[in-house]
């Protein structure tokens, strides 16, 4: 995990690009270009495929490994050098190699073409590492702490990456820092609140605010063993034993629930391992398995 780790310290250094001007283009762009292919972007405030097409590019060259770099002009505000390029469309890409303009595109191109354009320019970029898969098999191996920081770094590197966001999300709450998540949640804007990441994050917190209000996990085993038919007592349990990540006791404990009053206090045991199952995800083996169980117990 340490390896994976040093791998994953993706926090933002020194910037991705850097914008030129018509007064600094031949230091910035020709003289430049010497040493290593130059991109020039040419955009304006105005362009929504600009928008769409700058993080690609800026994620690529990042890639790159400074084998390459990333110029942005601005042609409202510099119009000369884009016109003497005979370029009328934005955006457009133009590759400087040795002072002259040797390759180019125009409009937002998906990831697989921008990563194309570069690489003939360069040779093959480096395999990307599927950092939220690593933090995610963390996560699920047991490991929090690994996969908050790596989730803090990718988070830090791209605020907007919602996936980013749930995770960090859930590895506050499983490494205990639960007004860490809370915050976390609070920022989510409105427009991902039903994203199926999102879900499973706020299930996790709502999930830690209950176990933080049920009581020891000894104690609620004691209640449990002197009144085995309190529904409440193994609601309870039910609670405590998924904070400590025993899911699938926690799940038995909700199921003996269910068994005996699966309307108790208006089907509270049932809704709450939905509410487990979201949390949990559903490829998890935990919720395989008891989802399987309370199909049995509803449907027999």
């Amino acid at each position: 995990m340490a390896e994976v780790l040093a791998q994953a310290q993706l926090a933002p250094d020194a910037p991705v690009s850097k914008a030129t001007t018509t007064a600094t283009f031949a230091t910035d762009v020709l003289t430049e270009s010497g040493r290593q292919p130059v991109l020039v972007d040419f955009w304006a405030p105005w362009c929504e495929p600009c928008k769409q097409l700058t993080p690609i590019l800026e994620k690529a060259v990042k890639a790159a490994h400074g084998k390459v770099k990333l110029v942005t002009m601005n042609i409202d505000e510099h119009p000369q050098i884009a016109g003497q390029l005979g370029i009328r469309s934005i955006p457009a890409v133009i590759a400087f190699q040795r002072a002259q303009p040797v390759d180019g595109f125009m409009g937002a191109l998906p990831e697989s073409q921008v990563r194309g354009f570069i690489e003939r320019l360069i040779g093959p970029l480096p395999e990307e590492e599927n950092f939220h898969s690593v933090a995610e098999a963390a996560l699920a191996a047991g490991d929090p702490l690994a996969a908050l920081e790596i989730f803090r770094s990718l988070h830090a590197q791209d605020p907007a990456d919602v996936g980013a966001l749930a995770g960090l999300i859930k590895a506050s709450v499983s490494a205990g820092e639960l007004e860490e998540a809370q915050s976390l949640l609070a920022q989510v804007a409105a427009s991902a609140a039903q994203d199926p990441g999102v879900a499973t994050a706020r299930a996790a917190v709502e999930n830690a605010i209950q176990a933080a209000g049920v009581g020891e996990i000894g104690e609620l085993e004691r209640r449990v063993a002197a009144e085995p038919n309190d529904p409440q007592a193994r609601y309870d349990l039910a609670i405590a034993l998924n904070a400590q990540g025993r899911r699938a006791e926690a799940a038995d404990a909700l199921l003996a629930v269910i068994k005996s009053d699966r309307e108790w206090n208006d089907a509270a045991a049932r809704k709450q391992l939905l509410q487990f199952f979201e949390a949990w995800g559903n490829m998890d083996a935990a919720t395989v398995a008891a989802r399987r169980k309370l199909s049995a117990l509803l449907f027999s």
